[in-house]
């Protein structure tokens, strides 16, 4: 059994090859470029990390965790345009080193190259595994769009916003994790409880996310905090306030977003504080990150099988950057 940081050396390794043709060179380049700048590797290695739970890393699951790690690389792309990105890790964005039209089909073809690396896998495991990456695929667009849908929308209920969440971002970390499974000849049972570790864990970290943009320490996190704040998100902070926040509490909240005094983010974090979102944060955090625990608990393999994820787990959650 190899640790989380151990699977990223070695699958960083692997897919650090060339991933498409070299004509024609504007069409495929910047797909080369973007893929160069490397990356967390978080999902592929999942993948891998739901094959070894059950058995030694088969040859086919290095081809599914490269199409996994394409499809998202694939989503980032076009999320960048959607967002108008113009960096992504410091790099100038595709769309604005290349143009959004080759940018665009840049991502097109990259989406291609997944299914070219599925269908590389053992038959008897395509046609399950296609029926799971085609629904995930579905799910994470239906999530993006929800998301664009929200910026429009003056009031979201924190219940779609933990559904938009789930399709955006945890359907793929699950997902990940299944279809490594299904490869390792997991049950079914076995199948939809890493299948569940993996969406819980996913809004997991995306409350901790949130948390660290209002709370997080600038030091160690990485950034000035307050980010989501300035552009007016509406993350599970600003969503939970505007539920409890007291009448004068919410205006005060609806001034601040419309007219973005240069104090903004330290007012905001006073009506967070005054209305317990940090402290209810933590406790949502914790009650999505036990029940992930406990479908990996439930998960019928030896104990120390698990330690790898249980260990991820810690690492996605409890870090603070």
């Amino acid at each position: 059994m190899r640790t989380f940081k151990e699977l990223v050396a070695d699958f960083g390794e692997r897919f650090s090859v060339r991933h498409f043709p070299f004509t024609p060179a504007t069409l495929y380049e910047p797909g080369e470029y973007f893929l160069s700048w490397g990356g967390k590797r978080i999902r592929p290695v999942m993948c891998l990390m739901g094959n070894e739970l059950f058995d030694e890393i088969r040859p086919d699951t290095y081809e599914v965790a490269t199409a996994i790690e394409l499809f998202h690389n694939f989503t980032l792309i076009h999320d960048d345009i959607m967002d108008q990105a113009a960096l992504r890790r410091g790099m100038e964005t595709v769309h604005v080193k290349y143009g959004t039209n080759t940018a665009l089909l840049t991502g097109d073809v990259m989406m291609i190259q997944a299914y070219e690396y599925l269908n590389k896998i053992d038959s008897q495991y395509l046609h399950r595994i296609l029926q799971l990456f085609n629904k995930t695929a579905k799910e994470v667009c239906e999530g993006q769009q929800l998301d664009i849908d929200f910026e429009k929308m003056n009031t979201v209920s924190l219940d779609a916003y933990l559904n938009m969440i789930s399709l955006k971002t945890s359907v793929l970390l699950a997902a990940s994790l299944e279809i490594g499974a299904i490869l390792g000849g997991a049950s079914e049972g076995n199948c939809r409880h890493i299948y569940e570790f993996g969406k819980h864990l996913g809004i997991a970290f995306q409350i901790q996310d949130d948390f660290l943009d209002a709370f997080g320490d600038p030091e160690k996190f990485g950034k000035e905090v307050g980010g989501d704040i300035r552009q007016n998100k509406k993350t599970f902070l600003l969503l939970y306030a505007m539920e409890v926040a007291s009448t004068e509490q919410k205006q005060r909240l609806q001034q601040l977003m419309e007219q973005n005094p240069a104090d903004k983010v330290a007012q905001v974090l006073s009506i967070f504080k005054a209305c317990n979102v940090d402290a209810w944060a933590k406790e949502l955090k914790e009650k999505y990150l036990q029940t992930a625990l406990q479908h990996l608990e439930d998960i019928a393999v030896l104990s120390l099988r698990k330690k790898p994820l249980q260990e991820l787990a810690a690492f996605l959650i409890q870090r603070e950057s």
